[in-house]
């Protein structure tokens, strides 16, 4: 029997409203004891970590990520994407289907759920596609698709035109109890834009890539819900009026819920234009971060590594997406993170790919945000991570329950860092934080009772 006690911690388990500084004992996977007598349970060759002084959780899910197995393996793959999931603290992901090919059949998702046992270091969860091929002209076999294991369906990095077809497709799934994750974009509207359609796009001569085009999918999507019955879940929401069309629906019950990303609400389009645009416009809430004015990271304007779908906007947007974090409007936070290669991304801004890694930055941009600016107590941050991914997903995940999986994060909130390049853990550094000085990181990821990661520098 493998055994693993934790003490002196801070326990915080937001699915059963508890905060105290307690031991946790780990016994044969799962969760065994937390409080005082955890200490006197412990076989006597248990594992000890001293976490004095640190946040002990459920382990953090991810409900957004792209590994890009099969056939993008250059950019990233299930060793490596789960390697950047432990080092951010996160125990369990969910992985988009848009690979080469397509997760559109059960073949595909046997063959990955395999590789993921063989090589991941963390819970790697699948999703599969709504249309085959993510053509968005043919429902993809999604009843064949549930029995092979995926836990939602979504043609992300892909959205659905054809109002007809997604509703038959949400019509399809409420038979299999799967939440639908859509990709929000309208592509009549959006066309070939690149950044958010506002002052920085004409000043940069970029092409517009507007709100509307986001916001109308939204509210497709809310009608769409509230007709079927079926669960929807709007991907990275990035404008102001689609938190004021979601809160309106939540508000009446539809099931319709969002994710935020960290870099929506932490960039704006400014950053596209430089560092000296952003820090002296929009950037100024986060130089407190910084121990002075030299400490401010540097870019030159039109850095690939700000582009990423839906685009960074305004100042006002970011602040919505705060609010709506806050207000419970968007009940999970993701990282959306897509790694791509450097000669992708080293061209001209209107050719290079969208997205950016983002599992190693989350935890601490998402404290700096919310946390540290007094927005949000660390339970209800830590809720957007677990129990919230975990109810939407229905899986048995995020939570502390005696007998659970012993998936554990810990972390320190108040550890000051800077994200170096040479550091990552991912196959690709497509990230626009590197210098970033960070609050918070990871200490330990512990996943089914074995700490898969651990940092060096840590006591």
């Amino acid at each position: 029997m493998n055994s693993l006690l934790l003490t002196g911690g801070r326990v915080i388990d937001p699915a059963n409203e508890f905060d105290s500084h307690a031991d946790l004992l780990v016994l044969d996977r799962k969760i065994a004891v937390i409080g005082a007598e955890a200490a006197e349970q412990a076989p006597s060759d248990s594992e000890r970590i001293d976490v004095s002084g640190l946040i002990v959780c459920p382990g953090l899910i991810d409900s957004h990520v792209h590994f890009r197995e099969p056939g993008q393996a250059g950019k990233e793959t299930i060793a490596t994407g789960t390697l950047a999931a432990a080092q951010g603290g996160f125990t369990s992901v969910v992985c988009m289907p848009n690979t080469s090919p397509a997760i559109d059949n059960p073949g595909s998702v046997a063959l990955l759920r395999e590789k993921a046992a063989r090589e991941g270091l963390v819970n790697v969860f699948l999703t599969g596609a709504i249309t085959k091929n993510l053509a968005g002209e043919e429902l993809a076999p999604i009843g064949s698709l549930k029995k092979a294991g995926v836990i939602a369906i979504t043609d992300d990095g892909h959205c659905v035109q054809n109002n007809e077809l997604m509703r038959r497709a949400l019509e399809y799934v409420r038979m299999f109890d799967l939440p639908v994750f859509d990709h929000c974009q309208d592509y009549s509207l959006v066309t070939d834009g690149v950044m958010h359609e506002a002052y920085w796009s004409t000043v940069l001569g970029l092409r517009g890539w507007p709100s509307i085009g986001e916001e109308t999918i939204v509210a497709r999507n809310i009608l769409l819900a509230e007709l079927t019955g079926a669960r929807v879940h709007c991907q990275h929401i990035s404008s102001e009026g689609s938190l004021r069309l979601l809160r309106e629906a939540r508000q009446r019950n539809v099931p319709i819920s969002g994710e935020a990303c960290p870099h929506h609400f932490t960039l704006t389009d400014a950053a596209i234009a430089g560092s000296a645009a952003f820090w002296e416009t929009d950037g100024k809430e986060l130089q407190r971060f910084f121990k002075n004015a030299d400490e401010l990271p540097s870019w030159t304007s039109y850095d690939t590594n700000f582009k990423m779908n839906p685009p960074l906007r305004s100042a006002r947007d970011r602040a919505a997406i705060l609010d709506g974090i806050v207000d419970g409007t968007l009940e999970i936070i993701a990282s959306d993170h897509a790694p791509h290669c450097d000669y992708e991304k080293d061209v001209e801004f209107d050719y290079a790919p969208f997205g950016i890694t983002g599992l190693e930055t989350e935890l601490p941009l998402t404290l700096m945000a919310l946390f540290h600016s007094n927005r949000l107590p660390m339970g209800e941050l830590l809720r957007r991570f677990t129990t919230a991914p975990a109810r939407l997903l229905r899986i048995p995940k995020g939570t502390l329950n005696i007998g659970a999986d012993a998936d554990i994060t810990v972390f320190d909130p108040d550890r000051e860092w800077v994200f170096e390049r040479q550091s990552t853990a991912s196959k690709s550094v497509n990230s626009p934080f590197y210098g970033w000085r960070m609050k918070g990181k990871a200490i330990a990821t512990i996943v089914s009772g074995k700490v898969v990661w651990r940092d060096s520098a840590a006591r």
